[in-house]
């Protein structure tokens, strides 16, 4: 590590990563909305407890247990970002830390192995649609339920468990959407939607949803069938090598495809892709190569964003439901998205939206956080369910697979399940006129 070292996404005027640490005073601003000093109270598990290590690792040139433990328990919510007075970039600082614990630490043969496993099955869609069929068939056989109240994983490994445990509901095989889907009426613009790779296998229909609301409103959808990984479990994990190839792959399928904009319905896909310039310059790419990125990331916009932006067309049939409204933290904090959503779903008649109480704080899934800190991942995610059960809606609605697996099943777990859907999927129902059952049937 050197005092050269500038922090990732660092363009003309350039600040260090030095530069960056010294804007915190240490006010304390972010220690409520923190999930882990939620959790523990202790120091070096707030933001700027964090941040204080990040300089001791600095000025001594040594990355110590403590501090590794330290980074691996935040979340990267960003929680620490919409709070703070003072502008600290905490986002780019713990993405440069990660990078540099990955570069540097050894970690223990178990967790090699988990952290292997997981990157080498989660980012790559077509792996996770292979396992559709045992997971179809795991489920129907009534052995998940058994295995749940066996307790057997969990005194195997609590990360497999966990895996186990968030599994979404299965059935059908996975629609296969078409390269373009066209406009519904006059054409109003023409976008690109990205797929995902969670989402692409395990929640096909939000996908759906999306392209067709997205045509209801007079787009043009184009879906290239060659698009992958956009990078963000990755980037977050401090896999930055890894991340700037699923990034590059992405840039290249939609910078040529002809859009006026990238549709994303993933927040923490949409959080990474609108920072893909540095992204790649913490990998070391050159300066066309981020040019190139950050072209494309300006035309990346969440798809409530997106919809707000451009006006409604296609009419709204009332929906007589009560909703719950989750704010994704890569969807709130990571991209200031808050409003556009309730702006969204409020327009539809008959449909009652509540809003969560403590909705700075994370539900604990955080990209796979979950997977490998299972412990707090479930208390953040029975604090949560505990919230949605106090608004008393019979519907949650989220903007990130993530957090609709890991709040489905807290609330499971909790023994007060709820149907949960997509924003997408709400304002599909509306538009088609729907039966308000079938969204409580998901």
């Amino acid at each position: 590590m050197t005092d050269s070292e500038t922090a990732p996404g660092a363009h003309e005027g350039a600040r260090s990563f030095d530069d960056l640490l010294g804007d915190c005073v240490h006010c304390g601003f972010c220690l409520p909305t923190c999930p882990t000093y939620v959790l523990w109270g202790e120091e070096m598990d707030s933001p700027r407890g964090r941040i204080h290590l990040m300089g001791q690792m600095r000025e001594d040139d040594v990355l110590s247990e403590a501090a590794v433990s330290a980074f691996d328990n935040c979340l990267g919510c960003l929680a620490c970002v919409s709070s703070c007075p003072s502008g600290v970039a905490y986002d780019a600082l713990i993405e440069s830390t990660r990078s540099t614990v990955e570069q540097e630490h050894r970690r223990s043969p178990a967790e090699r192995l988990l952290r292997t496993a997981i990157f080498s099955l989660f980012p790559h869609r077509k792996r996770l649609e292979l396992m559709r069929g045992p997971l179809k068939a795991y489920q129907a056989s009534g052995l998940d339920r058994l295995v749940r109240r066996s307790g057997v994983l969990e005194r195997i490994s609590p990360s497999l468990a966990t895996m186990e445990r968030v599994a979404p509901p299965l059935s059908g095989p996975v629609p296969q959407l078409p390269e373009v889907v066209p406009a519904r009426g006059r054409r109003r613009a023409v976008v690109g939607m990205l797929t995902g790779c969670v989402q692409g296998a395990f929640f096909p229909q939000v996908n759906t949803a999306t392209a067709r609301v997205l045509a209801s409103e007079g787009c043009d959808v184009v879906i290239p069938r060659d698009q992958g990984c956009c990078g963000a479990l990755s980037s977050h994990a401090g896999r930055s090598a890894e991340a700037a190839d699923f990034a590059r792959a992405t840039v290249s399928v939609f910078a040529d495809a002809g859009v006026d904009a990238v549709v994303v319905n993933s927040a923490g896909c949409g959080g990474t892709m609108k920072h893909y310039g540095r992204l790649l310059e913490d990998a070391g790419a050159g300066a066309e190569e981020i040019r190139r990125a950050e072209e494309l990331s300006r035309r990346v916009v969440d798809l409530s964003e997106y919809l707000v932006r451009l006006g409604p067309q296609a009419p709204r049939h009332p929906l007589p439901l009560s909703a719950a409204y989750h704010d994704a933290c890569h969807l709130s904090h990571g991209q200031g998205v808050t409003s556009q959503p309730r702006e969204l779903l409020r327009a539809i008649p008959e449909l009652e939206v509540a809003d969560l109480p403590n909705p700075e704080i994370c539900c604990g899934s955080a990209g796979v956080y979950n997977l490998l800190r299972p412990e707090p991942a479930a208390e953040l995610g029975d604090r949560k369910s505990e919230d949605v059960r106090s608004t008393g809606a019979e519907l949650l609605v989220a903007g990130n697979p993530g957090c609709t697996l890991q709040i489905a099943s807290a609330m499971e777990r909790s023994g007060t399940p709820i149907s949960v859907a997509h924003t997408a999927q709400i304002l599909d129902a509306s538009i088609r006129g729907l039966d308000p059952a079938t969204l409580l049937s998901r």
